[in-house]
């Protein structure tokens, strides 16, 4: 056989690898269908932080040590997991690079978003002072949307700002810290805290839709009673905290409301609510139905549940699992890599069983309206209670 016959051959074999390569990569709906740019700017706390707090000085809450990070990046990156995060492959399906801290002092390309999220952030500033607040990392995105102006211009910042997916996962700190410290709770109490933290929220979503954003990726809060923390914090084998489960319930149901609201009262305005709540409560419940081996027990940590936050402590001792793809959780709060494998398939790809009304690669590619924003700020919560008469009652 010649050498050119060689040459041709070898072309043919390298040119099907390199089908079949992109044949995995790129799956059925895995790639957004459009050539414009897109951007996501990501809100929220431990669940979506990706080292925010590293470059925190006063934060507690810091995960920059093994064996956090271990499973993908094979060192710890500041993330809650073993490996990749949610907003990590909510990127990577939008064709967008895994995120680094914003606060991180390096260079940053802001034409592809920004993540702003922050362990132990909250929705109400005074819940938490030792991290980022949701309000703060608004601040942050609008002082990047400046940013964006000054270097595209005002015209394609704009375009660029309102295709842009603003995906936000905040107040589980705020319902975990209020059930956890606060004394005498009445159900009129818990309702009146929901409404404070819902009401701040809206006001938030109001602020960067006034700034340019129009499409919201809402997850709700998580099933805050069935993890292993909480199990281990109400000394439960089995059940669920109640009172945990009762005021997380109450703010998805109540964001429900809120976004469909914004949705008939604001212009252009477009979202989607992932029900993070139920996906990951029936993993915890049943997790041989989705391939894992443990539901309710951490893979790191200590205590019945490995509940106790010590994962990684040079100071107390705690167990580590051999795989953490048999597990739900990695510590005490946080999925394991492996779940968010799976849970990216429902954000992304997923019926209205799951996420409402659209899916995440739906609302990449719906169209949106040029209409401006009138400015009116009675959307939904018109009766608050203020903020100082919750705060009494805690200890």
């Amino acid at each position: 056989m010649s050498s050119l016959e060689n040459h041709f051959r070898f072309l043919f074999v390298l040119a099907i690898l390199i089908a079949l390569a992109n044949s995995k990569i790129d799956k059925p709906n895995q790639r957004v269908q459009s050539n414009k740019k897109i951007a996501m700017f990501v809100f929220g706390d431990s669940l979506f932080d990706p080292g925010n707090n590293d470059y925190v000085p006063s934060s507690q809450a810091r995960v920059n040590f093994p064996p956090y990070g271990e499973t993908f990046f094979h060192y710890p990156t500041g993330r809650d997991c073993d490996g990749r995060i949610l907003p990590d492959f909510a990127a990577a399906y939008a064709g967008l690079p895994y995120w680094r801290a914003y606060l991180d002092p390096d260079n940053h390309n802001f034409t592809v978003g920004a993540n702003f999220a922050s362990a132990g952030a909250c929705a109400l500033v005074e819940t938490n002072n030792n991290s980022i607040p949701f309000e703060i990392q608004v601040k942050y995105f609008k002082d990047v949307a400046n940013l964006l102006k000054d270097q595209l211009g005002e015209t394609e910042a704009k375009e660029l700002l309102e295709r842009a997916i603003y995906y936000s996962s905040i107040g589980g700190v705020d319902y975990t810290s209020f059930i956890l410290t606060a004394t005498n709770v009445t159900e009129s109490l818990v309702e009146a805290y929901v409404n404070i933290v819902i009401g701040n929220i809206t006001n938030q979503i109001k602020e960067i839709y006034n700034v340019g954003g129009r499409k919201f990726a809402f997850q709700n809060v998580a099933p805050l009673g069935c993890t292993p923390g909480s199990k281990e914090s109400f000394n439960l084998t089995t059940d669920c905290a109640e009172a945990l489960q009762n005021i997380a319930t109450m703010h998805n149901n109540a964001l429900n409301v809120v976004a469909e609201k914004l949705a008939s009262e604001l212009p252009g305005f477009k979202y989607l609510v992932f029900d993070f709540f139920n996906a990951l409560m029936d993993r915890t419940q049943n997790p041989t139905k989705y391939g894992f081996k443990v539901g309710d027990v951490a893979c790191c940590g200590s205590g019945a549940h490995r509940g106790v936050s010590n994962c990684g402590s040079l100071t107390t001792a705690y167990e580590l699992c051999s795989d953490p793809t048999e597990f739900v959780y990695f510590d005490s709060a946080h999925p394991t890599e492996a779940c968010n494998i799976q849970l990216i398939e429902l954000l992304w790809n997923g019926s209205t069983d799951v996420i409402w009304p659209v899916n995440l690669r739906e609302l990449i590619e719906l169209e949106i309206e040029t209409e401006t924003y009138s400015g009116n700020d009675d959307l939904l919560i018109s009766e608050q209670v203020p903020a100082d008469d919750v705060s009494k009652t805690y200890q």
